[in-house]
C-alpha cells in the first residue's frame, strides 16, 4: 500500500467529536474509514439505481437453515 502525506483542513469540532467517540483509533485510520464509507455508500447508491434492470435475473437460492 502506498501512502500519501498531506495537510488537510478539517472542522476541529467534528474531528474532536469523532475522535472522542472512537477512543484508541488514530486520526489517520478515522479519515481512511470515512473515505471507505463514502465509497461504499456511493457503490450502494449505484446498485440501488440499477435495481430491477436485469430482466432475466433469478432470485438467489436460499439454503435451508436447520436447527440442531
Amino acid at each position: 500500500m502506498h501512502t500519501v502525506r498531506m495537510t488537510m483542513n478539517i472542522d476541529e469540532e467534528l474531528l474532536n467529536e469523532v475522535v472522542g467517540t472512537h477512543p484508541g483509533m488514530t486520526k489517520t485510520s478515522l479519515v481512511e474509514r470515512g473515505l471507505r464509507a463514502l465509497l461504499a455508500q456511493e457503490a450502494a447508491e449505484r446498485l440501488s439505481r440499477a435495481g430491477g434492470t436485469a430482466r432475466r435475473a433469478r432470485a438467489p437460492k436460499r439454503s435451508a437453515w436447520k436447527r440442531t
